[in-house]
């Protein structure tokens, strides 16, 4: 793999990783549209630190309040800043059992062309509903634990490519009436334990190749246009509808559904 791939894989995980239009979905589609070669595990990992560090380097006010807040828990304290960590943890448990239990699926048949079109085309359908029918929006503060669970639970469905971790709990949580930029960082912050464990559990596979230069190409892109595409999120939502979000996916799903019927007939 050259340095300019590594950094287009870089640019792709770190910017689809938190746009809800599925990184497991393009880092799969690149290598079979323009026929480059899968850049293995390792890198994949170092990908995963990347984005990690992003959101962690974004986030990391919310991040000393949060540990505060669980600290405050302990103690007693029932504030939502105390209940919010451990929400947190609940809703994490779903999308955690989910990897553990399907990752060889989702490195296999999870990854067939017409089922990332169908998974990228159908959130995007249910990302644009959600979206529109959200009217009675919900700040942070008032999210109950039945709605992180829920949140959680459709986290485990982002095994497979074409769902979009991020598309998936944004959409679940608007679902669930919460605001935009609300459901936008409950998902940004739940995305750091469930990055975080994937990373520390193929971390030796990154060990054996700290040496490489497209390593670290790859882990300084994705943390750089990872911390991009979150400021941008939020900021796009302050103002704007996922339905950019929601046409692109299906546009996508449509483009990759054409070009398998042109080219496997």
């Amino acid at each position: 793999m050259t340095i300019i791939q590594a950094a287009v894989y870089g640019m792709i995980q770190g910017l689809t990783e938190f746009l809800p239009v599925s990184s497991s979905a393009h880092l799969a589609l690149f290598p079979w549209l323009f026929g480059w070669k899968d850049p293995g595990l390792a890198f994949d990992v170092a990908l995963h630190w990347g984005t990690l560090c992003g959101v962690v380097i974004y986030f990391w006010k919310d991040i000393r309040e949060l540990a505060m807040g669980w600290l405050g828990s302990i103690g007693g304290r029932r504030e939502q800043k105390n209940i919010l960590p451990w929400q947190i943890i609940l809703a994490t448990i779903p999308g955690g059992l989910a990897g553990v239990a399907l990752e060889k699926k989702a490195e296999t048949i999870f990854r067939s062309p017409l089922l990332i079109a169908l998974a990228l085309g159908g959130l995007g359908i249910l990302l644009y509903i959600a979206d529109k029918k959200n009217t009675s929006r919900l700040p942070l503060t008032q999210l109950s634990w039945g709605k992180a669970l829920s949140v959680g639970l459709s986290q485990a469905l982002a095994i497979i490519p074409g769902v979009s971790r991020s598309g998936i709990t944004i959409t679940t949580g608007l679902f669930l009436n919460l605001d935009r930029d609300s459901a936008v960082r409950f998902s940004f912050l739940l995305s750091i334990p469930i990055i975080l464990g994937a990373g520390l559990k193929k971390t030796g596979y990154l060990l054996h190749n700290v040496g490489s230069v497209v390593l670290w190409v790859g882990f300084a892109t994705s943390a750089l246009s990872g911390l991009a595409a979150i400021h941008f999120l939020l900021n796009f939502v302050k103002k704007r509808s996922f339905t950019p979000f929601a046409v692109y996916r299906i546009l996508l799903a449509l483009f990759i559904l054409a070009w398998f019927s042109l080219n496997f007939r």
